[in-house]
């Protein structure tokens, strides 16, 4: 199935302004709210079911010396349904 990118933005951040970020979703998470993506002149709001898919991946690119370190946290859900939480790896611990 092809990807269709719904929004996009990448910009420098202060680890603050991430957390910030990160605090603003995780708020709209509990309380069920959609959350709303905005930027320029891109905007998308996405109602996150009860149940999402939660992935976290930590990755290293490139080859030494010019290696890039990242961490991505996704949700993900089937479009057409409420989604059942269903997905492999154990239990997830974040310290």
């Amino acid at each position: 199935m092809p990807e269709e990118v719904l929004f996009k933005t990448e910009q420098r951040q202060t680890r603050e302004d991430v957390a910030a970020y990160l605090r603003t979703v995780a708020d709209k998470l509990e309380r069920g709210d959609e959350i709303s993506l905005s930027a320029g002149g891109e905007s998308v709001a996405l109602a996150v079911p009860p149940q999402p898919t939660f992935e976290v991946k930590a990755e290293r690119e490139g080859t030494a010396p010019n290696t890039e370190l990242s961490v991505e946290f996704e949700l993900e859900w089937d479009e057409n349904q409420d989604g059942d939480g269903s997905g492999g790896g154990g239990d997830l611990s974040i310290e």
